[in-house]
């Protein structure tokens, strides 16, 4: 038994329960835990407010959660995030991947199974023009040609991590609980906005009153917290509230980003369709590059086995095949080898960028 099917293993009913059912839609009102574990009740699972808070700290402690707060939606916040590939020759590999990883820009790197692209990093910036700079500056750097795929469209970011047990098919949604409010259609941040954005981007406190401790925090008022939050996740600006699986911890271990030359004429029938499969967490149109990467379209999967993970990419090719007729060569699946650097996106400098 690997070490991730051991600590999956030794989940207990109510913490499969947390897992998945709140995923998403936690409630952003004054006291979340008590609307979560009265919900949790009415499922069948016999849980206190207080209990549901303890197990939900415990699995935080564990490992097993990567944080419980808000997911937020960088790109609604300010400034740009992009994928780019490049080849980092085998002799020199750890030099290259010191030398990309040495750039503040760098939230993510990963090494990728391809016979010419394998390093995959993630840029992330406050000012938009300066990408190209950054790129120029690692291909000084390095020697190597670096490949800028930016997002043209987005079909889903909905990174949802699923175990066997209570609540399975992750349907809890308790998004509607809280103030009403009016979305905004501005695109700049107040500073307290921007104040409020740094102080969850890591997570919300595991306490009964979350948000009273981030007004304490940032010297507001917990009604404006809860508000502004609620009008964040309406606006887009935040994607969910909730826990975060480690997913690693939960044993999906197999992470394949798998890529397709799809005809231009059908990808926005291919994306929602693609978008649709409930194990694709992110799935987005990207540029290709003549002569060294044909395609453009891009859907992650996740899966518990190798087995798993190749029958969840066959249905991906026969959901596509209902739209194209999909060739073997215009296809592929590139998995992670190693995690080279993770450090988060740096919401604090592009919020402030974006602040009136």
């Amino acid at each position: 038994m690997s070490e991730a099917d051991a600590e999956t293993a030794a989940l207990t009913e109510l913490d499969r329960a947390v897992v998945n059912a709140f995923q998403g839609g936690f409630p952003v009102v004054e006291r979340p835990f008590e609307p979560a574990a009265a919900e949790l009740r009415e499922r069948g699972i016999d849980v206190s407010a207080t209990e549901l808070l303890e197990r939900v700290r415990a699995l935080d402690e564990a490992g097993t959660l990567s944080r419980f707060g808000a997911l937020v939606n960088a790109e609604e916040i300010g400034g740009t995030a992009t994928l780019v590939a490049m080849h980092a020759p085998e002799e020199r590999f750890e030099e290259v991947a010191e030398t990309v990883n040495a750039h503040r820009e760098v939230a993510h790197n990963y090494e990728r199974e391809h016979p010419h692209l394998n390093m995959w990093f993630v840029v992330s910036i406050a000012d938009d023009e300066r990408v190209r700079d950054v790129l120029d500056e690692i291909e000084a750097e390095t020697g190597q040609e670096t490949y800028n795929l930016p997002k043209q469209q987005e079909f889903r970011v909905e990174a949802k991590f699923l175990l066997d047990g209570p609540i399975s098919d992750g349907d809890v949604d308790l998004s509607g609980l809280g103030p009403d409010v009016t979305p905004t259609d501005r695109r700049t941040l107040t500073p307290g906005e921007r104040d409020l954005i740094v102080e969850i981007q890591g997570g919300l406190p595991i306490t009964a009153t979350p948000y009273a401790d981030v007004a304490d925090a940032i010297g507001r008022e917990p009604a404006w917290v809860v508000e502004t939050i609620k009008r964040f996740e309406r606006e887009g600006k935040i994607r969910r509230v909730g826990v975060v699986p480690n997913h690693y911890a939960l044993g999906y271990t197999e992470n394949g980003m798998t890529v397709w030359d799809v005809p231009d004429d059908v990808v926005d029938e291919v994306g929602p369709a693609v978008a649709s499969l409930p194990f694709v967490t992110h799935c987005y149109e990207r540029p290709r590059h003549e002569g060294v990467w044909p395609y453009n379209f891009f859907a992650m999967t996740h899966g518990r086995s190798e087995a798993e993970s190749d029958r969840r990419i066959e249905q991906v090719r026969e959901t596509m095949a209902q739209y194209w007729e999909v060739g073997d060569d215009d296809w592929d699946s590139l998995f992670s080898t190693a995690i080279l650097k993770k450090t988060g996106i740096r919401l604090d400098e592009r919020a402030a960028a974006n602040t009136e």
